[in-house]
């Protein structure tokens, strides 16, 4: 370490890893689920609280109106949490984003909701590490770099939002809003694998609700008089799954609709994820989905109305977030840390912050693994090790003054 300066020292000195365990369990005993807003306003409440450590202004901003297809077809509005903002400098000239995610996949009623220790250095439980121990990392090392006495010209906003697990649907406004600026961003996802391992490029993620819509006749009597939806959506599925190449994964994934046997069905819903490798893979699949839509309509003598976006657009790694992986490799190297990054076929809130922009790396939370599961778990000695790694960047970018 005998190339870190006096205020890289001190900074790196500061996580307690006792104290951000200890945040990390009262966190993980409330259940955030993406749809339990009841456990999200609590969650909230506890980040707002220990959020304001920080030199800023905490606020809980409401969440964008976000609409969902039915399985009648008719559309609906989802609630969703609150989203935590934190603004610290706002008026600095060097601003920086920090994001992460309150909400966990696990609903109020799964059975996975306490945590238990596997040995003594890993701790089981629901959203460990995905991501309530990433955002104690997070908070550690602002804490950490404030307490060593940054530069009034650095400012930041940190944003931890609620539906992260659901598509940031009501808060990608807000990721923009807030990205719109800043010179780079840390997302504290858990790393990509146990060993510490980053993410490097990510692909687009789109999902779409495609309501048909046919008409109704007597399956037995006067059949040829109806427009079955049911099949209509079903040829649809299947040709966008031929369309399936290397860069474009489609996956026809739920068909609602139907009624009686004896019915010829007027009304299906063709549920479909997209996930696109490049803009270019994104736009070509946006084109198939509008052929493809009118061909069937057209084919069919049916309807056909889509709903949903890509939500998540494809991140590859640009020259400048080259640059902000270099820097955070060298960091860890400077602390005897082998930091590599691997490409990623998962999609996350740094997809939204790329499309800004902005050089992200989204993978600066804890080591652990088996997320989305019941055997959940984070290595506890990556708390105090991944704060370290992030006031050491968080320092660098500053003396820097870019990436």
């Amino acid at each position: 370490m005998n190339s870190l300066s006096a205020i890289e020292r001190d900074a790196i000195a500061q996580p307690d890893q006792g104290a951000m365990l200890a945040r990390v369990l009262d966190w993980a005993a409330v259940n955030s689920g993406s749809r339990n807003l009841d456990g999200l306003a609590q969650m909230g409440s506890l980040l707002a609280d220990a959020f304001a450590s920080l030199p800023g202004e905490v606020t809980l901003v409401e969440p964008a109106p976000v609409t969902a297809v039915r399985t009648d077809g008719s559309h609906e509005q989802i609630a969703h949490g609150r989203h935590l903002v934190v603004r610290v400098r706002p008026q600095a000239r060097l601003r920086l984003l920090f994001t992460g995610h309150m909400d966990t996949v696990f609903p109020a009623d799964h059975t996975f909701q306490a945590c238990r220790w596997l040995d003594e250095g890993t701790l089981n439980g629901p959203g460990v590490a995905d991501m309530k121990g990433g955002i104690a990392v997070m908070l550690a090392a602002l804490e950490a770099v404030e307490a060593a006495g940054v530069s009034p010209e650095f400012g930041y906003d940190v944003l931890i939002n609620s539906d992260e697990e659901v598509g940031s649907l009501s808060s990608s406004s807000l990721i923009a809003e807030l990205a719109a600026g800043k010179v780079a961003a840390l997302t504290y996802e858990p790393s990509a694998l146990p060993d510490g391992t980053l993410a490097g490029a990510r692909p687009g993620s789109g999902n779409f609700s495609i309501t048909i819509r046919g008409r109704a006749a007597h399956a037995g009597r006067n059949p040829e008089d109806g427009r079955n939806a049911i099949v209509a959506a079903a040829d649809l599925a299947l040709r966008l799954k031929a369309a399936v190449r290397p860069g474009l994964a489609i996956n026809p994934a739920k068909i609602d609709g139907g009624s009686g046997n004896n019915v010829v069905p007027d009304l299906a819903i063709l549920r479909v994820n997209i996930r696109p490798k490049t803009l270019e893979d994104q736009q070509a699949a946006t084109t198939l989905l509008h052929d493809l839509t009118f061909d069937i309509a057209m084919a069919h003598d049916v309807t056909v109305e889509m709903h949903g976006a890509f939500a998540r657009p494809p991140k590859p790694v640009d020259a400048a977030a080259a640059r902000l992986f270099a820097l955070v490799e060298q960091a860890g190297a400077d602390l005897g840390l082998a930091i590599t990054r691997k490409d990623s076929g998962g999609v996350c809130d740094g997809n939204n912050i790329a499309a800004c922009g902005v050089p992200v790396i989204d993978t600066m939370g804890v080591r652990g693994g088996s997320i989305h599961s019941a055997n959940e778990y984070m290595f506890i000695d990556s708390l105090a090790e991944r704060a370290r790694l992030s006031a050491l960047s968080i320092l660098r970018i500053v003396e820097r003054g870019a990436v």
